[in-house]
C-alpha cells in the first residue's frame, strides 16, 4: 500500500489513523501543497481533482476521498471494526462522520481559501474569520448532537472507535491550527482528547508528519 499525502491533510489524517488501527503499513509520499506541487502534470495524472490523499493498494487506479478509502479498509480488513454492525448504529457513524468530511472540511480547504481571496480580494484576516465560522458550524453541530442523541457513548457512536471519531479527531486538531476556540464542545473535546492518547492516533498526528512545522 502507498498514499500521496502531506502533513496537515485532514482527509490524509482520518485514514492515517485507520491503518494504524487496523495494523495496515502504508508508504507516504507527502507533496508539498504551498508550492503547488498538486496541481503539477505529473500528480494531476494521479489525481485530477489536485488533492490528497491518492491511494493505491497494489494495481489499477488510486482511490480517492477519505470517506472512500475508509470504506475500502473495511472491506478488505474487517477487524478491528470501524463501523458498527447494527445498521441505524452504523449510519448514525456516517452520518456525524460526514457532517465533518462532507459539509465542514470542504470549506476551509487551501483551494477554497486561495480561490475565495483571489476572485473577491478577501484579505488573510477576513479569510481566517470564514475558516473559523464554518470550524464553529461544524463543532457546534457536533456538540449539539453528541451531547443529547443516546448513541453517544465513550466515543461518538458507542463504547467502540468508529469513522465518526476519525473525522470528529481531524477537525479537532485542525481548531489549534486556525485558533478556534474550543470550551463551547466539551463532549467533543472528551471524545478527541481519549483518541488522541491513544497510540493510533497519535502517530497519525499531522505535526509527527514530515515537514510539519517543530
Amino acid at each position: 500500500m502507498k498514499m500521496y499525502g502531506n502533513w496537515r491533510s485532514a482527509a490524509a489524517f482520518r485514514v492515517r489513523i485507520a491503518l494504524n488501527l487496523k495494523g495496515l503499513a502504508c508508504e507516504e509520499t507527502f507533496i508539498d501543497l504551498d508550492a503547488g506541487d498538486q496541481f503539477k502534470p505529473e500528480y494531476l495524472a494521479i489525481n485530477p481533482q489536485g488533492a490528497v490523499p491518492a491511494f493505491f493498494d497494489g494495481d489499477g487506479p488510486p482511490l480517492t476521498q477519505s470517506l472512500a478509502i475508509l470504506d475500502y479498509l473495511e472491506d478488505i480488513r474487517p477487524e478491528p471494526a470501524l463501523l458498527p454492525s447494527d445498521p441505524k448504529a452504523r449510519a448514525r457513524a456516517r452520518s456525524l462522520a460526514q457532517v465533518v468530511a462532507c459539509d465542514t472540511h470542504p470549506l476551509y480547504v487551501p483551494r477554497v481559501r486561495t480561490y475565495l481571496m483571489s476572485a473577491y480580494d478577501i484579505p488573510k484576516d477576513g479569510m481566517m474569520g470564514f475558516v473559523r465560522h464554518w470550524f464553529e458550524t461544524g463543532l457546534k453541530t457536533l456538540e449539539t448532537r453528541l451531547a443529547h442523541e443516546p448513541g453517544t457513548g465513550r466515543y461518538a457512536q458507542g463504547d467502540a472507535i468508529s469513522h465518526a471519531d476519525l473525522c470528529l479527531v481531524s477537525l479537532w486538531v485542525g481548531t489549534g491550527i486556525f485558533g478556534v476556540e474550543t470550551a463551547p464542545y466539551p463532549t467533543v473535546k472528551r471524545i478527541a482528547e481519549d483518541c488522541l492518547s491513544q497510540e493510533a492516533f497519535a502517530r497519525a498526528h499531522p505535526l509527527r508528519q514530515p515537514g510539519a512545522p517543530a
